[in-house]
């Protein structure tokens, strides 16, 4: 260990991450209890220490550097780490205790959430989750749930979020039905095919549209508002579906359809309510959320 790299104020880190994570100097000072000034210098002199610019201005706004984007990345592992040290050292992990209703959308919580759920079962025994599988958006703010989990930023200052995560969807099909269909060679090809409704065909038109992909209600004969009834219908062969890499990759006798099309990027919001974030147990599964859904797929 070379501990002369080690040199940085530990409050600087804070008011750093806090200034990326909120947007602004004045947000993360609302956040930390601090005044502007002190951030501003906080983040000044970690700049400084580090030898790299962390933010530019653009407008009146900040706007991570690259190197910033980088750093971020491991002052969020570091301040996991420090929750962690805090809940150990107070012997609070085990005695944490207590209801924490967590909303998802119906696919993430059948598909993706279960691995999280049991690593916390092995840390907070003690604690009770209830998941709210739930495509509409329930409203934290009136506490309908604690944690939510959402592809948009909230508008409201009550609330705080994270972006965890920046997923990638592709087009997945079964390959009994590839085989009975044949595999699209181009976008041209798709519209001879069959595609499983999530939700409003007008809407799912109106997404695929803009990418290249022209079909038109007469593509879609099945569907549903539910994504994991809409995903059992594309594993029983029934038609073509975006899917989030994650869960499309990893599920038996699916394939890509046209693998070399760019993904779809879209955001993962870890959301709660600031006077939450200060629970022990909301903090807790907030962070190993976090810590969870910010992971790269596995291959």
């Amino acid at each position: 260990m070379n501990w002369d790299t080690i040199s940085f104020d530990w409050n600087q880190v804070r008011a750093f991450m806090a200034t990326a994570d909120q947007g602004s100097l004045s947000a993360a000072a609302r956040v930390l209890g601090q005044t502007q000034p002190t951030i501003g210098r906080q983040v000044a002199g970690l700049e400084d220490t580090l030898g790299i610019a962390l933010f530019e201005r653009i407008g009146r706004g900040l706007v991570l550097t690259p190197s910033g984007r980088a750093v971020l990345e491991h002052v969020h592992k570091m301040a996991e780490a420090a929750v962690q040290i805090s809940l150990v050292a107070a012997g609070q992990t085990q005695g944490i205790e207590g209801k924490v209703r967590i909303t998802a959308s119906d696919v993430f919580a059948a598909y993706v959430l279960p691995p999280m759920l049991q690593h916390l079962r092995s840390i907070a025994p003690r604690l009770e989750v209830e998941i709210i599988a739930a495509n509409d958006i329930r409203d934290i703010q009136r506490r309908e749930a604690d944690i939510a989990i959402r592809h948009v930023r909230p508008a409201q200052p009550e609330l705080y979020a994270r972006l965890v995560n920046e997923a990638e969807a592709h087009l997945y099909a079964a390959a009994s039905y590839l085989s009975r269909r044949g595999r699209p060679l181009d976008k041209a090809d798709l519209s001879q095919h069959d595609f499983i409704n999530f939700g409003s065909t007008d809407e799912m038109i109106g997404y695929l549209t803009p990418l290249g992909i022209h079909v038109t209600a007469q593509n879609f004969h099945l569907g549903s508002n539910s994504g994991v009834v809409a995903w059992e219908y594309v594993q029983r062969g029934l038609g073509i579906a975006f899917m989030s890499a994650d869960i499309g990759d990893t599920t038996p006798g699916i394939e890509r359809v046209l693998p070399d099309m760019p993904p779809v990027v879209f955001p993962v919001w870890l959301i709660t309510h600031r006077d939450l974030h200060t629970s022990p147990r909301i903090r807790l599964i907030f962070d190993t959320l976090a810590e969870f859904l910010s992971r790269p797929p596995e291959k």
